[in-house]
This record gives C-alpha cells, structure tokens and sequence, in this order.
C-alpha cells in the first residue's frame, strides 16, 4: 500500500509525535521535498536540508585542527563542535543555535537523497537518526529527522526499480518507519488550481483528460530517459507560459523538443500537439462524424485509446447497434495492440450489461456489425491474457 500527498501530510506529522523517524519512499520527481516543506509550514517549525547524495565521507565527523579559538562552537547545552563551513557541520552549526535562539519552535532536518549517498555516507549519520548524538554533539530535544529515499529494487513493490542508490543498512530500516508515497491526478489538480501562480490551465486540462500521465513510471526505460512527474509538469507549466508569448510559427518549431525535454519524447509530442491543437483538437463529437476516422489516424497514440474510452464512457450502448459497433471498429483498429488490449478490458469493465447486449445482437446477426466487434475484442481479450 502507498500513500498520496494528502494523506502523507496527516502521516508523516503522527509519526514524528510519535518520537519516530519517518522515511518517505518514492519514485524522482513525486513531490517528496514538497512533502516535507510543508509539513513544516503547517507545525510552524524551521526547515533545515541536508541532500545526502551530495555529501562526502568525513563532512560530519572529520577532525579539524584547532587554528584559532573562532574554529570552535560552543553551544550552551548540546556540546562542543567545529564550525566546518560545509557539509553536516555547518548545518548543525545552524540548527543548534536557532535550537538555543528559539527553545520552543520546532526544527526539522530533512535528510533527503538519503540512500544515494554512499554507504560510509550513510554510516555517519547513523548515530544522528538512531541515537541523536555525534561524538560529544547532542542534538536539541526539539530537532525531528524525516528522510526521503528513492526505491530500490530490494523494497517490496519495487522490485523493478533501477535507481542507482546504496542498500540502507539494516539498522536504519529497523529503527525508521517506512511511508510509501504514490501519486494522485486529482490531488495534484487540486494543488495546481490554488498554487500561485497557478499552474496553466492547458496543463490542467491536458491532465484531466490523461490522468495517467501525471507520473509514468516505466523501469523498462534507460536510466537517462524521460518520463512524465509532478515536478516535470510544474517546468512543463512555466515553459509553456513563456512558449505562449512567441509569435505562433516560433511556437509550432518549439513545442516538440521542449516539452519533451521534461516528460519524454511520447509525452511530450502527444502535449505539444495538444497546446497546438487548440480550437481544432479532435473531440468526441467529431470522432464520430464523418471525419473522424481520418483525424483520429493523426493523433498519437495515447489520445487514440483516450478517446475510444470516452465513447466506452458516454455511450458504451451504441456499440450493441450496427451502426455504433461498425463505427467503433472501424477505428479501434487504427490503435496499436497494447491500446486495443486496453480497450477491450475497458469494455469488459463497462458492465454485464453491455456484453448481454452485445451478445444477443450478435446471435441475432451472425455476420452484422456487432457480431464482428464482439469477436474483435474477444480476440484481443484473450491475446492481452497470453501475453
């Protein structure tokens, strides 16, 4: 089971009051740091972050010569330390006196990136979330730690995975509280009509009407390759505001190539042609017109199978007619073989009812319309379950 953003924001806050580690797991780019920031907001309490993946081995605990008395803090409650003007030290610098400067507000330290960081990395910082305590350092009683990681493919669920991060050691996963973190279209386009300034309505709509392509994960992909994200689709939203200043033809040249440098070269074509498309895009209406099996062999392939199941949607009953089924048909094999297996499972879940219906007309008409869209999907059902 994961969690969506909503529900992390009641988590995550249980688990600190708690007196526990929460470790917030999920996929680049899902909103993890924006998780925690507000968090924060909510509790009143000062943010401090620390990206592990970026630290070295010896930032936190490597001696440094005594050259003067400045070399050295001395805080009130928590110990001695070196002012290290980088990595660990220096954030612990800041903690501690914004601890002794405001002794009632509470402070958390996101440790985020935690497991790409290297395993001597993360070794160092065990007795901080484990023990709260560092050589002589102890951290304020008011200090939380919240973690975020990426999955590897030894966590449950995420087998598939391939980010390139270092196995938590043992202890750290026995001593943290893992909360698995998942997407919700709807929550984010909620999010997106209240953030200022809000997000651009092209994308909103777009998203609307693909709610899958919110975040793609596809470990079947190169490391390097893109995909659609929550994050990708803020950049995506800003570029776009830009793009729309350009003269039209400036627009039509760049559109491609930027949007699909933040969500992948299939996502991105399919929202370009889209942002292009407006006041001409193919709706259902002309789907079903005259024109529409020649516009619909135009667009890409994921508006393909978005389409059909806004038919399956509106109007699943027409497919029982002649006319209807002939119709459906007549463009569901314009759609590549993964997308008419996702149609006919969509079919299968419009109800009994349609498929009784569709079935009495076929035997009514052995060689009609109906009967051949029937046979159609049944083939592409069982090829779906074989493959």
């Amino acid at each position: 089971m994961a969690l969506t953003y909503q529900q992390l924001l009641v988590a995550v806050p249980l688990v600190l009051r708690a007196g526990n580690v929460p470790s917030i797991v999920g996929d680049a780019g899902i909103g993890k740091s924006a998780l925690v920031e507000e968090v924060a907001r909510r509790q009143g309490a000062a943010l401090y972050t620390t990206v592990v993946s970026l630290s070295e081995k010896g930032d936190l605990a490597i001696p440094v010569p005594p050259l003067t008395s400045d070399s050295f803090v001395q805080t009130q409650h928590h110990g001695r330390l070196a002012n290290v003007q980088f990595g660990y030290s220096e954030t612990l610098v800041q903690i501690i006196k914004h601890a002794e400067a405001h002794p009632n507000q509470p402070i958390i330290w996101f440790l985020d990136e935690f497991n790409r960081g290297s395993q001597a990395v993360q070794s160092e910082l065990m007795n901080l979330v484990l023990q709260r305590q560092i050589n002589a350092l102890r951290l304020p009683h008011q200090v939380q730690i919240v973690i975020a990681e990426n999955p590897d493919s030894s966590m449950q669920g995420f087998e598939d995975r391939a980010y390139d991060v270092a196995v938590g050691d043992a202890a750290i996963k026995d001593r943290t509280v893992r909360l698995e973190m998942t997407t919700s279209t709807d929550e984010w386009l909620q999010w997106a009509q209240q953030r200022q300034p809000v997000i651009n309505p092209l994308v909103i709509n777009y998203l609307r009407t693909h709610p899958d392509r919110l975040s793609v994960v596809n470990p079947s992909l190169d490391a390097g390759d893109l995909q659609p994200t929550p994050r990708a689709w803020v950049r995506v939203s800003t570029n776009l505001d830009q793009l729309q200043k350009l003269p039209a033809a400036e627009q039509q040249s760049l559109a491609v190539d930027i949007f699909s440098g933040d969500l992948g070269a299939e996502v991105g074509t399919s929202f370009a042609e889209y942002v292009l498309a407006q006041g001409n895009e193919l709706t259902l209406a002309t789907l079903r017109s005259a024109a529409g099996p020649a516009a619909f062999q135009q667009v890409d392939e994921g508006s393909k199978v978005s389409l059909l199941r806004q038919w399956l949607a509106k109007d699943s009953q027409s497919l029982a007619t002649a006319t209807g089924a002939a119709a459906f048909e007549k463009l569901l094999v314009q759609v590549s073989p993964d997308g008419q297996v996702a149609i006919a499972h969509s079919v299968g879940e419009a109800g009994a009812d349609l498929l009784d219906k569709m079935y009495h007309a076929a035997q009514q008409s052995p060689t009609g319309a109906v009967n051949q869209l029937y046979r159609r999907l049944a083939a592409i059902a069982t090829r779906g379950e074989n493959h």
